[in-house]
């Protein structure tokens, strides 16, 4: 067992990722947070922003240069933990899969690359890193996961919601979209709804929260929504709107730690389950409005 709950924080640079390294930092002394980025540049930055706000995290911070979509990148960012803390055999408390990216220009192999298969490779990388007992890991997903599912046939329902779901299944039903995407674009007739990329990623990826969990009952694995909330991803809606993104109904990055910091630390009664930014249970194949009664199970 690690004496200090330290994380490590994918895509932590701006946005929700850096607001949830600030949040994690103001709420105990004993927490310490690698802040993963891709550019040593501006991760760098970044914790130049928490040391300007506080002086005081100087030891309890720390850049980790981390690609998510490069398999050397992520296992060097992993060797490189276990070198800092050379003799402790598990010194991770948790991992927070943050790093993600919307359509954009992206294609749907790169959403999907970044979005699921991402989280994955960290997983991989970092699980024997983790602390056996109270080890924690958070993916960060969106309600546009259960949206998506809301859309699909019912047999494709089932699967992305099936309590023994496995990985290979998840990459077996994303290959499928992928040559319906290269080919005829057919995806309602597929049973898959409007074929969105990023909610297809998302989908995806609750589904993978299940299949891990269920394969490490010793951790507590859960994914969330932080709730629309403006960064990079979400700030273009507006801006093709010609609006603000408050007008949209956007809030600031730290409403979006909500959720993560409580499957963090809290007690969330489960492992392998998705919440919504009010840190409630939600479905995984519906929308449940923040405020609403928690899912149950049912």
């Amino acid at each position: 067992m690690t004496s200090d709950k330290r994380v490590v924080v994918t895509g932590a640079n701006k946005g929700i990722g850096l607001a949830t390294v600030r949040a994690i930092l103001q709420g105990g002394d004993d927490r310490f947070v690698f802040l993963g980025s891709r550019s040593a540049t501006r991760g760098k930055a970044a914790r130049q922003q928490l040391l300007d706000e506080n002086s005081a995290w100087e030891d309890r911070v720390e850049v980790l240069l981390i690609d998510v979509s490069d398999d050397q990148s992520v296992t060097a960012a992993a060797q490189s933990v276990a070198e800092r803390f050379d003799g402790e055999e598990t010194p991770l408390y948790g991992v927070v899969n943050n790093a993600g990216i919307g359509l954009g220009n992206a294609d749907m192999e790169t959403v999907l690359d970044v979005n699921t298969v991402g989280p994955h490779r960290v997983c991989e990388a970092f699980l024997p890193l983790l602390d056996p007992d109270e080890g924690r890991i958070v993916n960060i997903s969106s309600a546009s996961g259960p949206n998506f599912v809301a859309k699909c046939s019912e047999e494709r329902q089932q699967l992305l919601t099936n309590p023994e779901v496995t990985w290979e299944e998840i990459e077996a039903l994303m290959e499928e979209c992928l040559e319906i995407d290269r080919s005829s674009g057919a995806f309602l007739p597929a049973g898959l709804g409007d074929g969105s990329p990023y909610g297809l990623s998302k989908a995806c990826l609750n589904a993978y929260t299940i299949a891990l969990a269920r394969e490490h009952p010793n951790l507590t694995i859960n994914a969330c929504t932080p709730g629309f909330i403006e960064t990079d991803l979400t700030r273009p809606f507006a801006e093709r709107q010609g609006k603000e993104p408050e007008e949209m109904g956007m809030k600031p990055p730290m409403k979006g730690t909500i959720a993560p910091l409580f499957l963090l630390f809290g007690e969330p009664g489960g492992s392998g389950w998705y919440f919504g930014s009010d840190a409630e249970r939600s479905p995984l194949d519906r929308y449940r409005s923040p405020g609403d009664p928690p899912y149950r199970g049912d």
